[in-house]
């Protein structure tokens, strides 16, 4: 199974009062975890969206086990859980990245749509976007 991480150094502004890393801050980070997760595989969500190809969530979910903090490098460790038919499901790990303690786990699950917002076939796709959902199986 293929992973990616991406790190990230907190900034402030995404803490709340309590010096945290505030809760809605992870949908951005899994974003750019999917987003470095493409690009590590020399495709782009840039590029997808030229093909015609859209990503929207569907479904996300987050579980919160330990608090990221301010200035204290995370990383979010990406990889695909599955793929069927027009759905692609992603899954991260957020950790520590001083000692990789986890401090969350998300989810989002995705259709391939087209431009109209109909659910695009992967024979649909293009070939070499085709053989890169094979590698990260």
């Amino acid at each position: 199974m293929y992973k990616h991480d991406a790190v990230i150094r907190p900034r402030y502004e995404e803490t709340d009062q309590m010096g945290v890393i505030y809760h809605g801050n992870y949908y951005t980070w899994f974003e750019v975890g999917r987003s470095t997760f493409f690009r590590s595989l020399g495709y782009t969500y840039k590029r997808l969206e030229a093909e015609g190809i859209i990503l929207p969530v569907v479904e996300s979910g987050c579980r919160h086990i330990k608090p990221a903090l301010y200035d204290e490098e995370v990383l979010i460790r990406t990889h695909v859980a599955s793929q069927k038919g027009v759905r692609i499901e992603f899954k991260y790990e957020v950790l520590r990245k001083e000692d990789e303690a986890l401090l969350a786990e998300g989810r989002t699950l995705h259709a391939f749509v087209g431009r109209d917002l109909k659910p695009l076939r992967i024979r649909a796709l293009s070939e070499e976007f085709r053989a890169v959902l094979e590698r990260i199986k």
